[in-house]
């Protein structure tokens, strides 16, 4: 089974996300991101159930979500920074080591 390089972290955004119980603008962003990163992925078939599951309990379907998340970035809403998430191309390189 394939692992994806980012499966640890997005397992804690996942992890996060099935225990709120009323989702914010952040969650909802990050679980159609997290399901569009793994959509065609042929592994981490547990952060997409658990993604699925918390939408159950937010009583959003897919289609709910992906409009929320339209919304939301049509509000001008941006993600915040975050420093400990290092990602792209320098993200194998240690902070600083440039």
């Amino acid at each position: 089974m394939a692992t994806h390089p980012l499966y640890e972290q997005d397992r804690r955004v996942v992890d996060r996300l099935i225990a709120s119980p009323a989702p914010v603008d952040d969650d909802l962003v990050d679980a159609a991101r997290l399901l569009t990163r793994y959509r065609d992925f042929p592994g981490a078939r547990d952060i997409k159930a658990d993604i699925y599951a918390a939408m159950g309990r937010w009583d959003l379907t897919l289609s709910d979500l992906h409009a929320a998340t339209r919304r939301i970035w049509a509000s001008g809403w941006r993600p915040r920074f975050d420093d400990r998430a290092e990602v792209g191309s320098g993200a194998d390189v240690a902070a600083g080591s440039i």
